[in-house]
Parts: structure tokens; C-alpha cells; sequence
């Protein structure tokens, strides 16, 4: 999970990929069929991804068994967006992921 986050931080919270984040979701907001179509061609593959990671940890015993994968994946995306427009905390931005989801996976 790691190397998740990580990648996630290094990738995301770019001022590029903050500019594409905003063209994303005023697209989105105003075009249904774009919001659509992101949904199924990049949303959706991620959390599939994301669900075998999830599946993974709890065959390991490492989470809880009734862990909804779907939600942990919205709840983190949720969080990602938030950091990437505000500035929640001074500790590293993954260290506060890594509390977030600490909470989330207790």
C-alpha cells in the first residue's frame, strides 16, 4: 500500500496534474456524457485495480474481511482531490494519506 501512495503523491499532486484535475471536473460537472465516459474508461479500471489490492490485504489478514473496496477507493480519491487543492497539514502529504487510511482500514 506503500508504494501506492506514494506513486499516487508523486504523480498527482503535480501543478500540472492539478490543471488537468480542474479541467476534469469542470468538464465533468457541465457534460454528462464526458462524466460518463471518464467514469467507465479511467475511473472504473482503477477501482477494479484497486479491489484486487483490497482483496489481496484481506486474504493476508492484513484489513478487515468486510472492507468495502469500492468505498476505501472513493473515500482515498476523495482525500487525493482534497490535497490536491488545499494544503490540509504540514506533515508530508503521504503521511497524511497513510493516517487517513489508517482510520479507514482500522
Amino acid at each position: 500500500m506503500d508504494s501506492i501512495i506514494e506513486n499516487a503523491v508523486q504523480t498527482t499532486l503535480t501543478p500540472i496534474s492539478r490543471q488537468i484535475l480542474a479541467m476534469i471536473i469542470s468538464a465533468a460537472s457541465s457534460n454528462p456524457n464526458f462524466a460518463q465516459v471518464y467514469w467507465q474508461k479511467y475511473l472504473q479500471p482503477r477501482r477494479a485495480d484497486f479491489h484486487i489490492v483490497i482483496e489481496r490485504a484481506k486474504a493476508r489478514q492484513e484489513i478487515q474481511t468486510d472492507i468495502d473496496s469500492d468505498l476505501v477507493f472513493d473515500i482515498i480519491s476523495g482525500i487525493m482531490l482534497y490535497v490536491m487543492v488545499f494544503t490540509p497539514t504540514n506533515e508530508p502529504i503521504s503521511a497524511y494519506i497513510r493516517r487517513a487510511i489508517g482510520l479507514i482500514l482500522k
